[in-house]
């Protein structure tokens, strides 16, 4: 049937179907058949797939149906169902509606921001029926869903290789290579997206700080931070986000014709993926402080019942700029900035990664680390110059702890340091707040200590509720008897050994 052809489908003939027919999927839908495919599109509101049909049509080959049977059996076996529904209980409702009508080796696949544990008890449930569940990554927003999305299918090997191709078609290229790779089994693609969120809150959190600096220490405009935000993308911060900074801090709005930085209300919102990052880093037990101090800056600047009285009540430091700032000395607090901005990012990534690889060891997903750079490189919102280096970094060792120890970005944060340290000086000193900033470099401090007070902490553990410590001159498990004689005693089922302290 041709796209102008308005009534329901009974030839199967569609490569994938798009059920949920909003921005993301209407786009999704547009840009598999720009790349040749069959596209069966169907909406629970019909009018919205028919306004896709008459407004597009002539992009592609589209197979519209009014109903979700019709929908199913315009679709070729195995079955490639793609649903763009918000996620949670709608999500659920079109599986429920989908799997009566499905047969064994059909696809369905969930292109939402769905969270990685609904993705594994679908992807179980699904496989009951024998039908292939895959949680897929789409970032690049609505444009790149148009024009090229970074994509990160989970799901069963076998399901990918009947989706594979079709996913990497429509999926943005960079050097040749797709951005769009198989990320590992059940959760996992929809884990990997539910980090890169998180990273891309932690990104632009460090991004808002290095402008805040600025603006505050130098009293530059938001035009003159434009300037600076370009030049620093023509080096090693190139990035999508330093590009669109620019784009912000040049727009003034029209109607009061102030910078629009300015007249937005400075509250930032969230929808739930970088929460989602932190809670599930707690439970792995992995420090992602980046991201967690990006969700919290989020939440402390909604809370304006609080900041409204806040500002009354709570002193501030005498000077709001830095002093006798002369061009030169401007250039080199623009330098630090700069620094201490790219630093901060390669650790937030750091601990980005290292959630990803915990939680394929814990769940036993498999994720290559290096292939995750390499698909976000190209379509997603944190696509960056130097995903290349992380690809590298982990070519040179599958097996990297952090990539904080791999030579290229110990170097860069070594020689950053210095000028990392003094931005943090002076944002304390002029009261502007840095959370990301000083978050990472106490990351990166706490890394490097040969010791760290955490052994105290141990003690007073012991001490009030007999948690018992380890000791570094030999193997065991101790406890020191603070209520009775001071005596120190072992608790691993080891010989009997006390220890007279004095």
């Amino acid at each position: 049937m041709s796209a102008q052809d308005p009534s329901p489908a009974t030839d199967a003939r569609a490569d994938i179907g798009v059920t949920g027919l909003a921005v993301m999927g209407r786009n999704l839908a547009r840009n598999f058949a720009r790349h040749g495919h069959v596209v069966a599109v169907h909406n629970r509101t019909p009018a919205r797939t028919a306004d896709l049909v008459s407004q597009f049509g002539a992009e592609g080959d589209f197979v519209p149906s009014d109903d979700t049977a019709a929908f199913v059996a315009s679709l070729k076996r195995p079955r490639r169902v793609m649903i763009m529904v918000k996620a949670g209980a709608p999500t659920d409702a079109v599986i429920d509606e989908l799997v009566p009508l499905l047969e064994e080796g059909d696809i369905v696949v969930d292109g939402g921001n769905a969270h990685f544990e609904d993705t594994r008890r679908r992807e179980a449930r699904l496989r009951e029926h024998g039908l292939h569940f895959v949680g897929t990554g789409v970032s690049g927003g609505e444009e790149g869903a148009l024009n090229g999305p970074s994509i990160m299918p989970g799901g069963s090997r076998e399901s990918y290789e009947a989706l594979g191709p079709i996913l990497e078609s429509i999926a943005a290229v960079v050097e040749g290579t797709p951005c769009c790779t198989y990320v590992g089994s059940d959760g996992a693609g929809h884990f990997v997206k539910m980090v890169h969120n998180g990273i891309e809150y932690a990104d632009m959190q460090l991004i808002a700080e290095a402008y805040d600096l600025l603006r505050q220490g130098l009293r530059l405009s938001p035009a003159e931070l434009a300037d600076v935000f370009e030049e620093w993308n023509r080096g090693d911060l190139d990035s999508f986000l330093i590009e669109i900074t620019t784009r912000v801090l040049r727009q003034v709005d029209a109607e009061t014709g102030q910078p629009l930085v300015d007249v937005v209300v400075d509250q930032a919102e969230q929808k739930g993926t970088g929460r989602w990052t932190v809670q599930s880093a707690l439970e792995l037990g992995v420090p992602v402080s980046g991201i967690a101090e990006a969700v919290f800056a989020r939440a402390l600047s909604g809370h304006a019942e609080q900041r409204g009285p806040a500002r009354g009540v709570l002193a501030g430091p005498v000077g709001t700029a830095l002093e006798d700032v002369t061009p030169e000395r401007a250039q080199a607090f623009v330098d630090d900035v700069r620094q201490a901005l790219y630093a901060s990012k390669l650790v937030a990534y750091a601990q980005g990664f290292d959630q990803i690889r915990v939680a394929s060891q814990t769940y036993g997903w498999g994720v290559d680390e290096g292939a995750m750079a390499t698909i976000w490189r190209g379509g997603c919102i944190i696509r960056a110059k130097f995903l290349d280096r992380i690809k590298q970094a982990y070519d040179r060792d599958p097996n990297l702890p952090t990539l904080l120890v791999d030579d290229y970005f110990s170097d860069v944060v070594g020689r950053s340091q210095d000028a990392w340290r003094r931005v943090v000086v002076a944002a304390v000193q002029l009261g502007v707040p840095v959370p990301g900033f000083a978050s990472a470099l106490a990351y990166y401090d706490g890394l490097r200590r040969d010791r760290l007070p955490a052994a105290l902490v141990q003690g007073l553990r012991d001490l009030f509720g007999a948690h018992t410590y380890g000791r570094v001159d030999r193997e065991g498990v101790f406890h020191t008897l603070w209520s009775e004689d001071g005596r120190e005693v072992r608790m691993d089922g080891a010989a009997a050994q006390t220890t007279n302290p004095h």
